[in-house]
């Protein structure tokens, strides 16, 4: 019974402790590093949301873009940073359940970083140049076969890219995958004419697609975009494979207090939820807003690992991937 007692007190404790931190947080500027570059959709969206969940946690929050390894660079800066709540970090859904299986490394982000939120999903439009005066798939096809070793193209995520690979080896073609930093250098990419296909967020194409300088082909998810009606869904043009839901995740190092986990949490939630909010910064944005806690993104992440694991398995790309 002494014990009994002794662990509850120190529970109680440990409670209280952990309020008296989180009504004390914060107290100075907080970074959140957006791994994405300047004009990509998450640095867009994170500088949206600091401007106003800052001001309403009574300080600032300040974006630090770092780029590179495909998110892999800003998630180990912000898994390294002191576990205080002073840095955060927004990161694609492929850092999380992709990279650890294609690039294995001492780095695990689901030992080192801890949920914060989910703040959205992201739909995804294929694209093509209007340049190419194409309108379907086989007509993308016929003018690849028409000038082989010319075409590339641009993908942010695993199963878009296997989409391409097999799309490739479907039509015999041989358009190739090229690097790009973020959403802003994709769209440089594509009115430049380097790229002439991309899989990107509309968000980041929408302005173009309108004005006829790109041309949407297919879009993931269930429905066509509000942003582009016009557009069929892959399932409408034929292709019924399922497509892994593009999302991005807000995390903290680990360690993290819970009390100040859970603060963020609510924060992030209370400017999304915001009609004005969400209809400037993601519907329009082509983003669909997630306003769960952050046990409940926590809860769900196993379950996005395995749909991860079941992609990169299904791509051929990396066949030591059990």
């Amino acid at each position: 019974m002494q014990r009994w007692t002794l662990a509850v007190a120190l529970g109680l404790t440990l409670v209280a402790s952990q309020s008296a931190v989180a009504d004390d947080y914060p107290s100075r500027p907080i970074k959140a590093i957006a791994s994405q570059g300047p004009g990509g959709l998450s640095d867009l969206f994170m500088r949206a949301l600091g401007e106003q969940m800052g001001p309403a946690l009574g300080t600032s929050i300040v974006v630090e873009d770092r780029v590179g390894a495909e998110g892999t660079v800003g998630a180990k800066a912000c898994a390294d940073a002191a576990p205080d709540g002073y840095t955060i970090c927004i990161l694609p859904g492929e850092t999380i359940v992709i990279n650890p299986l294609i690039q294995p490394s001492d780095f695990d982000p689901a030992q080192r970083l801890v949920p914060i939120a989910r703040p959205y999903y992201l739909t995804q439009v294929f694209a093509v140049s209007a340049a190419l005066n194409v309108k379907s798939f086989d007509e993308l096809a016929a003018a690849a076969k028409a000038k082989p070793k010319t075409f590339n193209y641009m993908a942010p995520s695993l199963s878009k890219v296997a989409f391409m690979e097999e799309f490739n080896k479907k039509n015999g073609t041989d358009i190739v995958r090229i690097p790009f930093k973020g959403g802003g250098d994709a769209v440089t990419a594509m009115l430049t004419g380097t790229a002439q296909v991309a899989i990107f967020g509309i968000g980041n194409l929408v302005a173009f697609l309108r004005d006829g300088k790109i041309r949407g082909l297919a879009i993931d998810g269930d429905v066509r975009s509000p942003l582009a009606p016009e557009i069929p869904t892959f399932k409408e043009v034929g292709y019924k494979e399922h497509i892994a839901a593009t999302f991005f995740g807000i995390f903290a190092p680990a360690g993290t207090p819970r009390a100040i986990v859970d603060k963020l949490n609510k924060a992030i939630v209370a400017v999304e939820s915001k009609p004005h909010f969400q209809e400037k910064f993601l519907i329009n944005r082509g983003l669909t807003p997630v306003l769960t806690s952050a046990e409940q993104f926590a809860k769900e992440l196993p379950a996005d690992r395995a749909e991860g694991r079941a992609v990169v398995k299904a791509s051929g790309l990396y066949p030591d991937v059990k």
